[in-house]
């Protein structure tokens, strides 16, 4: 019988804290058991594998970025709306990092996760048509785009920055570049 008050749902919510405590790499069915005080085999009560429980957090994690940067854009166009996007996404990577670097940065072959993910790349196509992209010109700006903001990111939340000049004057020069680049053509 599963234990009264655990559920898909509990299981991937300790998981989250998990990962919010240690990193992606402390995700272990292990340590979920764990935090919701149940043996081990209880859990495949209500996932089937880590790899499942694994996709579980990724659609979830998608979801979270995805309303940030909705809300972010909601209303605005053009370079307001890039920025706001761009903004929210830095945020979210920043705050929780270790959230952040489980989120998949690669095509994974979980249908759900996949969907999750789809959802994401079309809001940055949402905000990006309002330049007047081709279909080709939308992935290519899509694509500079992601790298940019995944690329500050990672690199801030490692430490990488040591020096001590403002990160935020930084972070406003890469999404001027990147505005720039957008209004300036291919």
């Amino acid at each position: 019988m599963p234990r009264a008050g655990l559920n898909q749902d509990a299981v991937v919510g300790a998981a989250l804290a998990i990962v919010d405590e240690g990193g992606p790499e402390a995700l272990t069915l292990a340590a979920v058991a764990a935090r919701t005080g149940v043996a081990t085999p209880s859990l495949y009560k209500h996932v089937k594998s880590l790899g499942e429980l694994r996709g579980l957090l990724a659609v979830r994690l998608f979801g979270e970025l995805e309303g940030r940067i909705t809300r972010a854009v909601l209303g605005r166009s053009g370079d307001d709306a890039l920025e706001a996007l761009m903004r929210a996404y830095h945020d979210y990577a920043t705050e929780h990092p270790h959230r952040y670097a489980a989120v998949p940065q690669q095509p994974d072959p979980d249908p759900a996760v996949q969907a999750a993910g789809e959802r994401l790349a079309a809001l940055f196509y949402a905000v990006l048509k309002g330049y007047g992209l081709d279909d080709d010109e939308l992935v290519h700006a899509t694509r500079v785009t992601r790298a940019a903001l995944h690329g500050f990111a990672s690199l801030q939340s490692g430490g990488a920055f040591g020096l001590p000049q403002d990160l935020a004057v930084t972070h406003q020069r890469l999404i001027e570049t990147v505005l720039a680049g957008l209004r300036t053509g291919r």
